[in-house]
């Protein structure tokens, strides 16, 4: 475990030693808890995704007659927003402070699920499951992803992959939850249920949330320099001479067309399963299956990380995503044998929550090492933005090329058209990668021949 940026300790104060040593431990552990309650629900909208489809089909329901792309939106909301107000909240987390926002983000958040649990109409649902609870979970995770990497330095990319793993472990027993709560209570008491648990989970982990001294420190000064000009809406601005540089440029389109693919899969998992034949229930299973391995996937390509290269494993992981998406479930959807499909998918299922959940993980990480970490807050908020817009994009485009699901006999040949386009999307993103590699090489070649690159 890294030593954190350490105030200056008083010799012979052994009990604020230990209090130092044992605060990044309170920080991964309430980061992952954020993480695996925010995202790990919020990755889970595959189950709702699936029930809300067969609801459509049904007369006098929310849902009836609307189509796959339209009931996509409440997940892409939500997932989008997630990250598209991260400006605002890694700013406020820096104003006020990162408890201030986790609890604001968890009193939205569970509103939202209960809001939602009363909602009667369509559009109903995209405003309080899509958009409110996009905003609840920003407020609750970005503070996690911003504040964390500054506690860690040798190890931030393990550190930062256990993090980001809540979202699998989360992907594996909300599925799971929802699906038993919803047989046995409904899906509109299985929202309220939610709402009070992930109240108390955020709260309690918000409570410990916090900037390490020496980061305090810079972050009070530059609040000071700046009073006159802070507001609720200020956001900090990205220095324009890193904005200008070829790296950012480079960085920025590899986000934007790895978030426009990576939630489609993840939202249509249960869907696409049952166009193979498997039941309501078991559907659910390919959610778990997923996020299992993309739990597993995280921290040990997290650990790799630091001994390999973050860019280096970037550039990888996602040149894997790009090729298990035409290589399994391009072939999946086109095989005629539905014994052959179900293989190819399982195996896809797997492949696809290991290597493309990665890139999730090793996002913020590569952002301290790119950009230095006196630009990471500001940075870091101005990138995940730019993933949310991206997403807000690219997912309802691959619904829409889904086929209507009223179309039983097209299977999972209806999956075609979006499986290429999810497939196209990572392998551009890929390259992309490999060129911020190569500036980011070229870079520091040109700020010094003799020290070691980390990267």
């Amino acid at each position: 475990m890294d030593r954190p940026l350490e105030p200056m300790i008083v010799p012979g104060d052994r009990q604020q030693t230990r209090s130092d040593r044992i605060q990044p431990i309170i920080i991964l552990m309430s980061s992952t808890a954020l993480v695996f309650t925010g995202c790990g629900i919020n990755f889970t909208f595959g189950v709702y995704q699936e029930l809300y489809d067969s609801m459509s089909k049904l007369p006098n329901t929310p849902f009836t007659g609307a189509t796959p792309a339209q009931i996509d939106l409440i997940g892409t909301l939500s997932i989008a927003l997630m990250t598209i107000g991260a400006p605002f909240t890694t700013a406020w987390t820096k104003q006020y402070s990162p408890r201030a926002v986790v609890w604001s983000g968890g009193v939205i958040y569970s509103v939202a699920l209960v809001l939602a649990s009363f909602s009667q109409s369509l559009w109903q649902f995209i405003l309080t499951q899509g958009l409110l609870l996009g905003v609840g979970t920003c407020m609750a995770y970005m503070p996690s992803v911003t504040v964390a990497p500054t506690w860690f330095s040798l190890h931030r990319g393990l550190a930062m992959g256990i993090i980001l793993a809540g979202t699998g472990f989360g992907g594996v027993v909300w599925p799971l939850a929802f699906r038993s709560l919803i047989s046995r209570v409904g899906f509109r008491n299985c929202l309220r249920i939610t709402a009070g648990i992930s109240f108390v989970i955020i709260s309690i982990s918000g409570f410990y949330m916090k900037w390490p001294a020496s980061q305090l420190t810079r972050i009070q000064a530059e609040n000071a320099a700046n009073a006159r000009r802070l507001s609720w809406l200020r956001i900090p601005l990205v220095d324009w001479r890193v904005v200008r540089t070829r790296k950012f440029a480079a960085h920025a389109l590899g986000a934007a067309l790895q978030s426009a693919a990576y939630y489609t899969p993840v939202f249509f998992f249960a869907s696409y399963a049952r166009t193979l034949g498997y039941s309501q229930a078991s559907s659910a299973n390919f959610i778990a299956i997923s996020n299992a391995a993309n739990a597993v996937g995280k921290i040990a390509i997290g650990f790799a990380a630091d001994r390999m290269g973050r860019l280096n494993t970037l550039f990888l992981t996602t040149l894997i995503s790009a090729i298990s998406v035409l290589a399994m479930w391009l072939p999946s959807a086109l095989s005629t044998s539905q014994s052959s499909g179900s293989a190819l998918f399982i195996v896809f299922t797997i492949f696809y929550g290991v290597f493309a959940s990665a890139y999730v993980s090793l996002f913020p990480t590569s952002l301290v090492e790119l950009f230095g970490v006196q630009n990471f807050v500001s940075v870091n908020g101005v990138l995940y933005m730019v993933r949310g817009l991206a997403t807000l994009l690219g997912t309802p485009l691959a619904g829409l090329l889904i086929r209507s699901s009223q179309d039983e006999k097209a299977g999972p040949r209806s999956y075609e058209n979006t499986s290429i386009l999810v497939g196209v999307l990572l392998a551009a993103a890929t390259f992309a990668v490999l060129w911020a590699r190569i500036e980011a090489s070229l870079t520091f070649e040109g700020q010094s021949h003799g020290r070691k690159w980390l990267m």
